[in-house]
């Protein structure tokens, strides 16, 4: 029929329930109206009703709240009521008011199409939504994540079972196609599209609004200048850790402020876990096969963190080029956290001792240029250098002057960058390379704290660049 009406019901609904006799009785005068009920139709003897109990018609003409009324011309809707407004209904259905006794206006109820865990079923199964992925089919005897563990798809703790309803909710995430190919992950170049970033951001235990973070993660991974497959080849410690910037940090709940490097924030745990996975299971970076870290560390389950940006410094992102509004990933190398204590300096100059004497010792205390670093300085050290007009730029430069190590010691990695800007009369060399030093703002209010995070071979080509991303819708 071309031309007709739908009514969409379900029981347990007062405002449906309130309509009924009305329905009764323009379906005695309306045959075209087709009442369509998401329950047992012997839940509404007075009406002469379509069973919609699996909901693919509430799916297919997008019912989020009943009763609806929808009004089709030529199978084109023209018409949709929603809840319940006398006005609207009389002029849709030319009923007389006066038999019955009728609220001018009534909300409706939520359509059980609609209802949390459902949406997304109803998606896979009526949408048309197709997977390029395999799709593994696991016995209802089985149990899913023991599944995952022996398909070799964890980093050593339970992971969410990508199942295609949590990936089609994934991928809500972000405007981009699932098609779409990011590169080649290493280290056994296989294609790396959204779709396999989803299904591992799933795993990971990430949220829909976390995705757009994460393919940027990826994207800042799979960029030459990061040197993926050199990081994971190392028997070095090192891994990736994720710095993000601008306002998708408060969006999304992120953690710059107390124990800003450990656990408890869904985001952050869950967003360097995802990149961690989707390297694991789609370029098959193993440990003891092509990972071959000698020791390894624990931020590589994941290390991603957000930085504190209501200091007077720029900020990561803004001195890679963006605005200081633009979210931003940048990836960078790091063996983890070593605690730099001072609680006496009251200049600048004091926590300028205090950091480079702990920043020396990173690798060899005689050995120069084996790895760039990230000094983390926390609030009550940022504040020693706020109150005396230290910005970023200056700070970074004293801690490069200051952190020269012997020239005489066997410290093997010295380099071009090194040798030129050897310091003759005094024997001495740089300890990084002039843009090695890489300063964040971030951390708990309470300890006169900060934290050096040393990184694998970041000598240009020959090692790890920090790499920075937007991350995009």
């Amino acid at each position: 029929m071309d031309n007709r009406v739908l009514v969409f019901l379900k029981y347990d609904c007062p405002t449906c329930e309130l309509i009924r006799p009305l329905l009764a009785d323009i379906q005695k005068k309306v045959p075209s109206l087709e009442i369509i009920v998401q329950d047992d139709r012997k839940l509404f003897p007075s009406l002469n009703v379509q069973e919609d109990n699996d909901l693919e018609i509430s799916f297919n003409h997008e019912i989020e709240i009943v009763p609806t009324a929808i009004k089709l011309e030529k199978n084109t809707e023209t018409v949709r009521l929603v809840g319940w407004d006398k006005k609207e209904w009389k002029e849709l259905f030319k009923f007389s008011q006066e038999n019955y006794t009728l609220p001018d206006m009534k909300p409706g109820c939520g359509s059980k199409s609609v209802e949390p865990g459902v949406f997304e079923k109803l998606a896979v199964k009526f949408g048309g939504i197709e997977f390029r992925s395999r799709n593994l089919q696991v016995h209802s005897f089985k149990d899913e994540i023991e599944f995952c563990f022996e398909r070799g798809w964890s980093d050593g703790l339970p992971v969410v079972p990508p199942t295609k309803e949590r990936v089609f909710l994934m991928l809500q995430g972000t405007k981009r196609e699932p098609s779409e190919l990011l590169g080649l992950m290493p280290p056994n170049l296989q294609p790396c599209t959204i779709e396999k970033v989803a299904i591992n951001a799933v795993m990971a235990g990430c949220k829909p609004e976390f995705l757009p973070v994460v393919i940027a993660a990826v994207e800042a991974a799979l960029d030459p200048a990061y040197c993926l497959h050199g990081l994971l080849a190392t028997t070095w410690l090192s891994g990736p850790i994720i710095v993000v910037n601008g306002d998708i940090r408060k969006r999304i709940n992120m953690n710059w402020k107390g124990n800003v490097l450990g656990q408890g924030n869904r985001a952050n745990s869950t967003i360097g876990r995802a990149l961690q996975l989707t390297i694991r299971n789609v370029g098959g970076g193993k440990p003891q096969e092509v990972d071959q870290a000698t020791f390894g560390t624990p931020s590589k389950l994941g290390f991603c963190i957000a930085e504190d940006e209501s200091t007077p410094w720029t900020t990561l992102a803004e001195d890679n080029g963006f605005d200081k509004n633009e979210s931003t990933v940048t990836l960078l190398s790091s063996d983890g956290p070593v605690g730099v204590i001072d609680q006496i300096s009251r200049e600048p100059e004091g926590l300028i001792r205090s950091i480079s004497e702990s920043l020396k010792i990173i690798n060899h205390i005689d050995m120069a240029n084996a790895s760039d670093t990230i000094v983390i300085i926390g609030p009550e050290h940022g504040d020693v250098f706020d109150r005396n007009g230290w910005d970023k730029k200056s700070t970074a430069e004293a801690l490069y002057k200051a952190t020269t190590v012997p020239a005489g010691g066997d410290f093997g990695m010295i380099t071009n960058d090194s040798v030129e800007n050897l310091e003759t009369e005094k024997k001495n060399v740089p300890k990084f390379r002039s843009s090695g030093i890489t300063l964040i703002r971030a951390g708990g209010a309470a300890g006169l704290f900060s934290a050096v995070m040393p990184g694998w071979l970041m000598n240009g080509e020959s090692g790890t660049n920090p790499v920075t991303k937007e991350i995009k819708n």
